[in-house]
């Protein structure tokens, strides 16, 4: 039987399964499969995931089960270092697949893209080694002209000539009108050799690949010109010819709609997405905002060749914020149900607030409460808690050390921090409209400046991205993201918070000697049908003591415990005295007699 023949010019793909336990290995085929794809042959020797998700594929499920049972797939070793590691199989022979995503769902167990789950050694994607496949019917970009070695190509030559161009003045001449990006980078890398440094070759990669095998005719197109967005269709193909100092010798044709928008009345997600710094970005996120600055639909697109129209997109929903209602206040004990309104408004004009007070005012959990209530539930909300060695490898992003179980070589490898992850999660298309929020516990007891680094800029410019210090990517933040801090005013005074900080974050009290803290445990116990005793000890408590940073919550009387017997006296000698004791260390003061119970009993008997 003829052995397969790979694709000449590809190299070896692998997969490397979670946890560093084990790696698949394989490479494409000049044959193409059912799908219009080339197949791809898995390497004897692959290691593969046993279990299979319930999100993987009919056809997939029985491929494994009929290679599990001929044979195909055989039990990997047990590592005796690792007794509770999950079951692996291996690929007892070579075992040919209808394309690379159909290997990539054997080995993952779950449906996966081959194209971009398969990487070279080096880290390139599969995909870069294929022409372009399948991409949505219109996408959107934006094409930077204003500033091409000091020339506004898009006020002297793109709207006047109806073009769209990009500098490519040593790419060779180029036989394939949809070049890989495998080719590009080879192009690149010889014809820019001491012209260009090594990120602007990858740069330059991805925004020819863009410019031509992403754009389609029939796309959105815009540009940045004298600080006005130009919008428009392209109608041509890309053309590679020659023109003055090189400065636009790749072009498209372009229909220029005649309107154009200041850049300052775009819609916020239009404008962090043109701050991203490169010369051609993809819009396709901000397609309807787009439309609807244009007027134009996938109606106005030129007509589909297929026998099916396009797809119409559903309308983006409008972010908001859920409405106060009685039931949340009557639950929280909130009496002034303005006072909950407020803070909606505060989330809604700043996304960020910072809830600050003495220990036991319940700022942790009003602010798990208000999350779940504004985000609807608790799937769209994340909890962190600072401390003094959290840093931004920790928050955000960073390498982090994963040892090889076979060789115990420690490698690094990026890992997403839960600030990251829920950015993730809430700009996903179909999520941008729900609200998410972080909630950080013991905000001050971190080193901000330390954890937040370029991102405290993002908190206070919201329509703007930056450049990301370890993955390298365009990040801004979701607007539907939001942060809830909590402070606790006896670890560090508010008046100690940077002005940075302050600028970035409202900030709200929550005091036992104001609402809607105060009265609380009043309310809660009328509620829970007690006597009203330790509401009345505990406003004679905080009368007594001076500083309000260190007057006592009512969190501390609102728990089971308390109500044992002995549990009142127990809680305050065990938790509230010495809070008191640590306030006046050094006074030779008499915690005791001034605060302990029988004293204040005697004063309210």
């Amino acid at each position: 039987m003829p052995q397969p023949e790979r694709l000449p010019g590809t190299p070896e793909f692998r997969i490397k399964l979670p946890k560093d336990d084990g790696e698949a290995r394989g490479h494409l085929l000049t044959e193409f499969g059912g799908n219009g794809t080339h197949k791809f042959l898995l390497e004897e020797g692959s290691t593969v995931v046993a279990e299979a998700w319930p999100g993987l594929g009919d056809h997939a499920r029985r491929t494994r089960d009929e290679l599990r049972t001929n044979g195909g797939f055989v039990d990997a070793p047990p590592d005796p270092d690792r007794p509770h590691a999950p079951p692996r199989w291996t690929a007892s022979r070579d075992i040919e697949c209808n394309s690379s995503s159909a290997a990539a769902a054997l080995v993952y167990g779950y449906d996966a893209s081959g194209p971009e789950s398969w990487r070279t050694e080096e880290g390139h994607p599969l995909a870069d080694y294929l022409s372009t496949g399948w991409r949505p019917p219109r996408k959107a970009w934006l094409v930077r002209g204003s500033n091409v070695s000091g020339h506004n190509l898009v006020r002297q030559l793109w709207l006047e000539e109806g073009i769209v161009s990009l500098a490519a003045a040593h790419l060779p001449p180029l036989e394939e009108s949809d070049p890989a990006k495998s080719t590009l980078r080879r192009f690149v890398e010889e014809g820019y050799e001491g012209a260009a440094s090594y990120n602007q070759k990858r740069g330059l990669v991805d925004e020819l690949h863009a410019f031509l095998a992403q754009m389609r005719v029939g796309d959105t197109v815009t540009t940045i010109g004298d600080g006005r967005l130009h919008s428009g269709r392209i109608t041509g193909e890309a053309v590679q010819t020659s023109s003055p100092g090189g400065l636009s010798n790749l072009r498209r044709a372009v229909t220029w709609f005649p309107r154009s928008h200041a850049y300052e009345e775009l819609p916020e997600a239009v404008q962090q997405k043109l701050s991203v710094q490169h010369d051609v970005v993809d819009l396709t996120g901000v397609q309807e905002a787009l439309d609807g600055l244009t007027g134009q639909t996938d109606h106005t697109a030129p007509a589909s060749t297929g026998e099916q129209p396009p797809a119409e997109r559903p309308a983006q929903r409008e972010l908001s914020l859920p409405d106060i209602t009685g039931e949340l206040a009557a639950d929280l004990l909130v009496h002034d149900q303005a006072w909950l309104e407020e803070m909606r408004e505060l989330l809604l004009d700043e996304r960020q607030l910072v809830l600050y007070g003495p220990p036991g005012t319940g700022k942790t959990y009003l602010a798990m409460k208000l999350a779940e209530h504004f985000g609807g539930g608790p799937e769209q909300v994340k909890i962190v808690q600072f401390h003094p060695s959290y840093a931004y490898e920790d928050f955000f992003e960073g390498f982090r050390p994963v040892e090889d179980p076979e060789t115990r070589e420690v490698a690094f490898r990026l890992t997403a921090g839960p600030l990251r992850e829920l950015a993730d999660l809430a700009s996903r298309e179909g999520n941008r409209h729900i609200p998410h929020f972080l909630i950080i516990d013991e905000i001050n007891r971190a080193n901000l400046a330390k954890v937040f680094g370029e991102l405290y800029f993002l908190l206070e410019y919201r329509t703007k991205s930056v450049r990301l210090t370890y993955s390298g990517d365009d990040f801004a933040l979701p607007p539907n993201l939001f942060v809830i801090g909590t402070m606790n005013t006896a670890d560090r005074s508010i008046a100690l918070v940077d002005a940075a900080m302050r600028r970035r974050f409202a900030f709200v009290e929550l005091s036992p000697r104001t609402e809607p803290t105060a009265g609380l445990l009043a309310r809660w116990l009328k509620r829970e049908h007690r006597d009203l005793e330790p509401a009345v000890l505990l406003d004679a408590l905080n009368a007594r003591i001076d500083d309000a940073d260190f007057a006592i919550g009512p969190s501390y009387l609102m728990k089971p415990g308390v109500y044992r017997e002995g549990g009142l006296e127990r809680t305050w000698r065990t938790k509230i005295l010495p809070l008191l004791e640590e306030h006046h260390y050094g006074e030779g003061l008499d915690v005791t007699a001034r605060y302990g119970l029988d004293s204040l009993r005697e004063q309210h008997p």
